[in-house]
């Protein structure tokens, strides 16, 4: 038979003391008194009594939890974003629900209502796409949002990235200064905020302060399989330097190169956006813009800690610094 739960009752009948001072010892009220704490601590111990951190919240409408939005749980780069944020949230002794959104069948409104529903104390939000409707689900609540990975151009929300332009600006020069000219843009969702906003606008800045035409830029390709796929495109367009935003997809696109017989970097250079693992983990090794994906996730969460406690945030749109990784998959090294 299943051992019956203990109850906050049972801890307060047995230490001979009532139930709102057994809370205030579970909660590190420091109004008790030391052989009072003692006994209730005792009785705790030896009942192996867990506090029910539901009811704990319905008492102080906290839940002590977290919910974070990930596109993609299978996306290294979230994965490495979300173990900056599980590390500060288990330092703060905060709980986390994940929710993804990459093959909802909900629309994005109703699948951050869903999370909101469960009560969570904060929300951080990491799809690199931020549509309107999630706009308005977020301005409906009172729970505090932290971007983390991706923009808010009318800065509503706090956030936590680094200077895409500036990056992908570095990248850029770098091919050119291997005497790359017909240059690339791989992106995955061209409506991503990051994207729109930010990286395509500086490849069409960089392409037409050189003098190298409209260039180009592929849309959609999210995966290993649509970079393998594009190699082929690449080449009849006659590209010799690539930026690619998804590390997976630049790798499909060099095994696709490498299958094919090109030579990268000597006939292809390729520079990925992330530097996740697998950028250093293939041959050539991928040059890739390093950003500090755990620190982001980690900062994000502090600042997450802060707005649930409503503590005012020093600054609410935070860029922290990036490294261009030059790996084997450029000349210049």
């Amino acid at each position: 038979m299943r051992k019956q739960e203990v109850t906050i009752y049972d801890v307060a009948r047995e230490a001979k003391v009532s139930m709102a001072t057994v809370s205030r010892v579970v909660n590190g009220n420091t109004n008790v008194r030391k052989d009072t704490h003692d006994r209730v601590m005792k009785v705790i111990n030896r009942l192996h009594y867990q506090p029910n951190a539901v009811a704990q919240g319905l008492a102080s409408k906290r839940t002590t939890t977290v919910g974070l939005i990930v596109p993609d749980l299978t996306n290294l780069y979230f994965a490495e974003l979300s173990k900056g944020i599980d590390d500060i949230a288990l330092l703060y002794k905060y709980n986390i629900i994940i929710t993804s959104i990459e093959n909802r069948l909900m629309k994005e409104d109703q699948a951050i209502q869903s999370l909101l529903n469960k009560q969570v104390d904060g929300v951080i939000y990491m799809s690199n796409r931020l549509p309107q409707e999630a706009v308005d689900a977020f301005k409906r609540t009172d729970t505090p949002v932290v971007l983390a990975g991706t923009k808010d151009n009318h800065t509503e929300f706090p956030s936590v990235t680094i200077d895409y332009q500036k990056a992908d600006t570095e990248a850029l020069n770098l091919l050119y200064n291997d005497g790359k000219k017909n240059l690339a843009l791989v992106v995955g969702d061209p409506k991503a905020v990051v994207n729109a906003d930010h990286r395509i606008p500086a490849y069409q800045k960089f392409m037409a302060d050189h003098n190298l035409g409209e260039g180009h830029v592929y849309t959609n390709i999210k995966d290993h399989a649509d970079g393998y796929n594009l190699y082929s495109q690449l080449m009849k367009d006659g590209i010799d330097g690539v930026i690619v935003t998804r590390d997976i997809t630049a790798v499909g696109i060099l095994n696709s190169a490498t299958d094919a017989g090109k030579k990268v970097p000597d006939e292809l250079e390729i520079v990925t956006a992330s530097a996740t693992k697998i950028a250093s983990v293939v041959r050539p090794a991928l040059t890739a813009i390093k950003q500090p994906l755990y620190d982001m996730g980690a900062v994000a969460m502090r600042m997450l800690t802060k707005l649930m406690a409503n503590e005012e945030l020093p600054e609410t749109q935070i860029e922290l610094p990036y490294e261009l990784l030059k790996k084997q998959s450029t000349l210049n090294q």
